[in-house]
């Protein structure tokens, strides 16, 4: 054999076994993952959970569990995850209320900012400011106009104190130098009911609590909260477009602990993310009115914390 041969054959050899070190060392689970739910089941969020969890678990070795821990708006959930080791089995829905909000509202066992590790995000559910079909504003600045010329007579329904709608009139008040009382409701259905019955005069919401309602000519919608207009309601103007600069809506995804292992995270990543891009995964979304919406992690992590400072610009932590 010539020198040049053994020299060729001595290289693809140390190549194939740097191949099979670097597939050795590939991360893959070696027991069931938990995506925890903040919520009760059958809600909008445990209903992500759900669909990402069946539609990747044919490309993942081991089961892929939903666990639902609700109370305190989410923060149980996220609590849990963040005292959980980095190790890629465990991670949470994020994006919420939990994520974004209350915590600028009150003290929380976790700090959005540098507790977790985003993995990706999957939806986007848009929030609009909602007003009686009959209401005597046509326009946001109708309503605005009238706030201003009576500070506190106008209010406001919430699906709690703390929540991402509650923050979302809080920094439309503080930009549009009005005032308006808050009346908190334990979640949206009952703030719908409040607006419906005349008990406040505008409730932001997401399309799946009034679409019903949009649809029979029972409710208006001002404006929404997105950094662009929907596709669904393209004629619905943003608040920035309006002249305040507010984005804040839901972005949920998944997310882990912090100081997760990187190849953990590209393997999570890459695996949900297929499932995402799935014809099952974009049917089950139609179904259940859901807006996709892709981010890696990083970014999906910079979103969060973006909506979450412009919030506590005006929201001092209790």
């Amino acid at each position: 054999m010539s020198t040049l041969r053994v020299l060729f054959s001595a290289a693809a050899l140390i190549a194939t076994l740097i191949v099979g070190a670097a597939d050795a060392s590939a991360w893959e689970p070696k027991q069931p993952i938990s995506i925890v739910v903040g919520f009760s089941p059958g809600g909008g969020t445990d209903i992500i959970a759900r669909h990402i969890a069946s539609t990747a678990q044919p490309t993942i070795p081991v089961p892929i569990v939903v666990l639902n821990k609700a109370g305190a708006s989410g923060a149980i959930a996220a609590e849990t995850v963040k005292n959980a080791k980095p190790d890629g089995y465990t991670m949470f829905v994020a994006g919420g209320s939990e994520s974004v909000s209350i915590g600028n509202h009150r003290k929380l066992p976790y700090d959005v900012r540098k507790d977790f590790t985003g993995i990706l995000q999957i939806t986007r559910q848009r929030v609009f400011l909602t007003v009686k079909a009959d209401a005597r504003w046509k326009t946001l600045a109708d309503m605005v106009a009238e706030a201003k010329a009576n500070p506190g007579k106008l209010s406001f329904a919430s699906a709690g104190a703390g929540s991402s709608y509650h923050s979302i009139m809080l920094v439309l008040q503080k930009l549009a130098a009005v005032e308006m009382k808050h009346l908190p409701y334990q979640g949206g259905a009952p703030a719908v009911a409040a607006l419906l019955g005349g008990h406040v005069d505008v409730s932001p919401h997401n399309p799946e609590e009034t679409q019903a309602m949009y649809d029979a000519g029972r409710v208006r919608y001002l404006a929404v909260a997105s950094d662009t207009r929907s596709p669904i309601l393209p004629d619905v103007p943003t608040l920035r477009e309006a002249g305040y600069d507010i984005y804040i809506e839901n972005i949920k995804g998944l997310a882990g602990p912090a100081g997760m292992p990187q190849d953990v995270v590209a393997y999570l990543h890459d695996k949900f993310k297929a499932a995402m891009e799935s014809d099952t995964f974009k049917r089950l979304a139609a179904q259940a009115n859901l807006e996709l919406q892709y981010r890696g992690g990083k970014d999906y992590m910079d979103a969060m914390v973006a909506m979450f400072n412009q919030i506590g610009k005006v929201v001092s932590p209790q």
